[in-house]
C-alpha cells in the first residue's frame, strides 16, 4: 500500500490509491512522435519491431547523452514459472548538475522478445539502496516485478519517478512546452525491461544489450517539471463459452498469477475492484473504473497499454457530465504501435476532475495469436506475463503551482 504522504499527483479510485503493478508501462511508449506512424503490422502480431526511427534533432540548449546496458543479458523464465522475466538493472548517467529531461529513446537489441521496457529516476537519496540491491545479485541487475523492487527507490512510495516507457511501435515524442523530467545531480537510472519468452516456449533464446538515448538540458526557472501518471482499470475477462480447463476459475488464475510474480501482483486483481467502488468483481469484455484528481495539473500526453487480447481504451474527463472531454482514445489498440500522442492541446485538471479509464478486451483473440494459442485458457486477470492482461492510461503531466 501507498503512505499516507503519497505524492500529490497520485489519484485515487474511490478512496483509495490505485497502484499500477505494470510500473507502466506504464508498462509499457518512450516520448514518441505521433506524426510519423510506422507501417500497420496488425492489431496483435506482437513485437513486429522496434525503435529504429532514427533521433529528432537537438533543438536548442538540448544534448544527446547515449548509455548502453553494461553487459549483455541472456534472460531466463523466473522461478515461479511462466515466461516473462523483469529485469532491473542500474544505469548511472553521470549528472554532476541539475538537468531536464525532455526526451528519450530506448533501442532495444533483441526485439525477438522485448515486451517493454520503463526507465525510473532515483534521486540521490535512494542511489545507495539501488547500489547495494544490484551488488547483491550476481551478474546483471535484478529481477523486479512490478517496479524497481527497492525499497526506498520505489515510484508508489514517492522515492522515484517514472520518466519514461517502451513498448512496441514507440520512438520518441518531444512536446512543444518547456517541459521535462527533473534529474538532480548524483540521481540513477534504474532501467527496467520486460522480456517475453512465449515465442520461445519459456526457453532462454540470445543475449541482450538494449540502449537508452537521453535528450537532456539545463532548463530555465519556467521549465516545468514532468511526471507520469497512470489510470488503470481492473481485468476481469472470463474463458469463452467453449472454452473450459482449471484456470478458467477466477480464483484459480489469480493463484496461478501470484506463483508466477508474487502476492504483491496477484493481489492487484481483487484490490482493484476494491478501489474501484465495486464489491465485487464484475466479468465482461469491458471495464471502467473511476479515478478523482487530487491535485491541478496539466495533461500533455498520453498512450494506452494493454496485452494480446487488448480491443480499445479510453480516457474521459468527467464523463456524463456538461464539462465531458475525451484526452485519450485508442478504438483500435495495436500491441506493435503504443505510441505516446500529444494531446491537440493541454488540458487542465484539477480537485473536483474524475478521469475515467475503460478497457475493452476480447477473448477470441486467445485463438488467433501465434503466442496465446499454445496455452491452455484462462480467465484473464491483471498480471505481469503477456498472456495476462492490463487496462492503463499512461499520462505525461505537470502539476500546476497555482
Amino acid at each position: 500500500m501507498t503512505k499516507p504522504d503519497r505524492p500529490p499527483w497520485k489519484l485515487v479510485a474511490g478512496t483509495m490509491v490505485l497502484v499500477t503493478a505494470f510500473a507502466v508501462v506504464a508498462a509499457c511508449g518512450s516520448d514518441t512522435d505521433n506524426s510519423a506512424a510506422p507501417a500497420a503490422t496488425g492489431p496483435h502480431s506482437a513485437h513486429a519491431g522496434g525503435s529504429s526511427a532514427p533521433p529528432q534533432p537537438l533543438r536548442a540548449g538540448e544534448r544527446f547523452v547515449d548509455l548502453r546496458m553494461a553487459e549483455a543479458y541472456t534472460p531466463a523464465p523466473p522461478e515461479g514459472g511462466g515466461s516473462d522475466e523483469y529485469r532491473c538493472q542500474v544505469i548511472d548517467p553521470g549528472l554532476t548538475k541539475t538537468a531536464f529531461l525532455t526526451g528519450t529513446q530506448f533501442a532495444p537489441e533483441n526485439v525477438a522478445i522485448a515486451h517493454h521496457a520503463i526507465v525510473y529516476a532515483v534521486p540521490p537519496g535512494g542511489a545507495a539502496a539501488v547500489r547495494k540491491q544490484d551488488a547483491k545479485i550476481p551478474g546483471l541487475g535484478w529481477q523486479c516485478f512490478g517496479g524497481t523492487g527497492v525499497a526506498g527507490a520505489e515510484v508508489e512510495e514517492g522515492d522515484a519517478a517514472w520518466v519514461d516507457t517502451w513498448a512496441p511501435g514507440a520512438t520518441e515524442t518531444l512536446l512543444d512546452q518547456d517541459a521535462g523530467y527533473k534529474l538532480e545531480p548524483g540521481s540513477l537510472l534504474v532501467l527496467q525491461i520486460h522480456y517475453n519468452l512465449l515465442a520461445t516456449d519459456g526457453k532462454p533464446t540470445g543475449s541482450d544489450r538494449s540502449a537508452v538515448r537521453l535528450r537532456l538540458t539545463d532548463g530555465t526557472p519556467q521549465t516545468r517539471e514532468l511526471e507520469t501518471w497512470s489510470v488503470d482499470a481492473p481485468t476481469d475477462l472470463p474463458c469463452a463459452a467453449d472454452e473450459s480447463g482449471p484456470l478458467c476459475d477466477r480464483a484459480a488464475s489469480i493463484a496461478d498469477v501470484t506463483k508466477r510474480f508474487g502476492p504483491d501482483v496477484g493481489e492487484m486483481a481483487d484490490r482493484q475492484v476494491e478501489e474501484c467502488g465495486r464489491g465485487v468483481p464484475k466479468p465482461g469484455d469491458t471495464q471502467t473504473c473511476d479515478h478523482k484528481v487530487e491535485a491541478p495539473m496539466t495533461l500533455f500526453a498520453g498512450f494506452g497499454h494493454m496485452h494480446m487480447l487488448g480491443r480499445a481504451l479510453k480516457v474521459e474527463l468527467n464523463p456524463g457530465t456538461p464539462k465531458a472531454k475525451v484526452v485519450l482514445d485508442v478504438p483500435q489498440f495495436d500491441f506493435d504501435n503504443q505510441r505516446l500522442v500529444k494531446l491537440p492541446s493541454p488540458v487542465e485538471v484539477g480537485p473536483g476532475d474524475t478521469l475515467r479509464v475503460t478497457c475493452t478486451h476480447d477473448v477470441g483473440l486467445r485463438k488467433q495469436v501465434p503466442q496465446l494459442k499454445k496455452l491452455p485458457p484462462r480467465y484473464v486477470v491483471w498480471g505481469d506475463g503477456t498472456s495476462d492482461e492490463m487496462c492503463t492510461g499512461i499520462m505525461t503531466v505537470s502539476l500546476r503551482k497555482s
